[in-house]
């Protein structure tokens, strides 16, 4: 239970990361500094849940090396995918609403 715990907190540290990395790359996927790190920890704390069921390895609870930076690299990219699809979303609404 305790290593599913600490699996979940470092895939959302993760994505918030993620998240602002992808925020600050790209203007276009900027939400701002609050908005990046909630929907990049979302997007890391689900992204890296789906990513332990199809990958057993990272979802065991261990909590060696090899398991922390699966779940560091898969929240942190789940927590950058998460942001920029919510950021485009948010973009193409108001591009519509100028229009």
């Amino acid at each position: 239970m305790t290593g599913t715990l600490i699996n979940l907190i470092i895939q959302i540290v993760a994505g918030a990361i993620g998240g602002n990395a992808a925020g600050a790359s790209v203007n276009n996927f900027n939400l701002g500094a609050i908005g990046n790190t909630i929907a990049g920890a979302i997007g890391g704390g689900v992204g890296g849940q789906i990513l332990g069921q199809l990958v057993p390895a990272l979802g065991s609870g261990n909590l060696d090396v090899g398991s922390i930076i699966g779940q560091l690299v898969g929240g942190g990219a789940a927590g950058a995918i998460l942001t920029a699809i919510v950021g485009l979303v948010k973009n193409a609404m108001a591009t519509k609403q100028t229009s």
